[in-house]
Formats: C-alpha cells, structure tokens, sequence
C-alpha cells in the first residue's frame, strides 16, 4: 500500500531535502562537534543514514542495534567518509533492559556524556490479520520494540541529557495518528510513543524532545509492512539534525512530519501552535 504525506498545514510538502535544512550548512559550522550521539536502530535505514549525518556534523557516535555485523559494516561506511568521526558499536536489543543499560555505560565509559539520544529502533510488519488472527507474541513483540525500547533507552539516558541540556527524539509514525485495520500492534504502539514524548517534556523541561514522523521512506521495515515509500531518507536525516541544532527548541514536546517546511511552520504557525496548545494527543470533544 502507498502511505502517502497527509496535508495537515497547508504549505509546501517536502519530500527531499531542502536549502533551509542542507546538512551542508551543519557540517561546515561543526554544529555538532564535541557533541555525542546515541542511535539505536543504527545498523539499517533511517539510522544508518542518521549516523553517517551525525558524523559528517562533527559528533561522537553510539550506535545500537541487534546485530554485529551490521554495525561494523555502518562504522566502516562512516569511516570512510570522516576518516576522525569516533564511532562506539553496542549489540543492543532495545527491549532487553540489562542489554540497553550495558550500551548506556559503554557509551558513558567512552564519552563521559550524551547530548542528543535518537530512539529509532522500531518494527512492524505487513497488515494483512485482525487482532485474532495474529499470533499473540509477534503481536505483543511489535508493541514492545515500539514503546517498551524508547522507555528503555529513555530511562537510563534522560538524567544525563537532562544535565547536558540536550536532545531526546522518537522516530514516530503518521500510523500512530489514525486507524488502520489489521495495523494495531503498529498504530497504537506509535501512538503510546507520541504520548511519551509528552511525559518527557512535563518531567524533563531541560531536554527537548521530538516525536518525528520521519516520512515515508523506502527501507527494509517498510517494504515488510507493504508500505511504497516516497521520501528521501536523507529529508529524515536533515531535519533531525536542524531540529538538535537548536532551530525548533519551540516545538519540544510535540509531534511533526519531516515532510513539513520547517521555516514556514515557524513562519506561520508558530504561534498558533503554541497558543492552542497544539500537535499532541488529546480528546476532542464536540462542542
């Protein structure tokens, strides 16, 4: 199936990168330089693609993923293309809590910090059962790696973010929005990571924290779900970047699409957004 962009706002939808958010601009003023970064999801798609971003911005990485072979391979990639960026490789399953603790304090051991920790492990597969049909451990496993990783990481990540004044971001889903039959491991798991976010602004107001539908991108977990992507991974990657840049702090807390014009929302919307309290989760009741 095509998930296609959903107009929310009506300015430009992007679907590539854009002048206002070229990574080139990031990387020529080292905005991230001295910085360290904590991916999971790091060894496939959007966050092999962060990871090389980060690294050509001047950061410290520490990339988790399951597989070792597959970290080593994205270490080299980065390496290749900045011979100096410093790369930490963990073997992490994001649902396994001793695992994750022991990738925090690596990457402590080796950086003594964080300032910008990326949960974008994630999973789905294709909607093709009902909630009966499904097996109930592959449906309970999609909902774990979804909101039980990001707690995870969050929890033994957040002090030190906290400290540093730094960044905590969720690879969300425009799925977690809407309903979608046969796609509720998916959906609902997205959602309660959207809600997640929120908690850690009300209880961490010195970190800022973004649920970011990173568009519909072609990658290994998308063509599983069925789902034709349209959007460069790279527009995800840019506007990660210009986000822990410092150029949204605004919009902590909430939720956005990569797709949207980032200047214009700002431009526009800012104030709107912010006076109604809008882009989180809440019921509407009709007037």
């Amino acid at each position: 199936m095509t998930l296609a962009y959903v107009p929310i706002f009506p300015f430009t939808a992007r679907h590539n990168v854009y002048p206002e958010i070229d990574p080139e601009v990031q990387y020529a003023a080292g905005t991230h330089k001295g910085k360290v970064v904590l991916i999971t999801g790091a060894s496939r798609g959007i966050g092999e693609d962060l990871a090389v971003t980060y690294a050509k911005a001047g950061a410290s990485l520490v990339l988790a993923s399951r597989t070792q072979k597959a970290l080593d391979e994205v270490k080299a990639k980065i390496l290749r293309q900045v011979p100096s960026a410093d790369v930490l490789v963990v073997p992490t399953d994001v649902v396994d809590l001793a695992q994750v603790e022991a990738a925090v304090k690596a990457g402590l051991n080796r950086f003594g910090k964080f300032d910008v920790v990326i949960a974008n492990a994630g999973k789905a597969d294709a909607f093709d059962k009902s909630i009966s049909e499904k097996d109930p451990l592959a449906w309970w496993n999609i909902v774990e790696v979804n909101i039980r990783g990001v707690y995870n990481i969050a929890h033994f990540t957040l002090p030190y973010l906290s400290k540093a004044g730094g960044y905590f971001l969720v690879t969300g889903s425009m799925g977690g929005l809407v309903r979608m039959t046969n796609g509720s491991p998916y959906t609902l798991s997205k959602e309660a990571a959207h809600v997640f976010v929120e908690y850690v602004a009300l209880e961490y107001p010195n970190v800022k924290t973004f649920a970011i539908h990173p568009g519909t991108v072609d990658t290994e977990m998308t063509r599983e779900a069925g789902v034709v992507g349209e959007d460069s991974v790279q527009l995800a990657s840019a506007t990660y970047l210009y986000l822990t840049a410092g150029k949204a702090d605004w919009l902590s807390g909430r939720f956005l699409f990569v797709n949207w014009d980032m200047v214009e929302l700002q431009r526009d919307w800012k104030d709107k957004i912010l006076g109604g309290d809008a882009l989180v989760s809440r019921m509407v009741i009709p007037a």
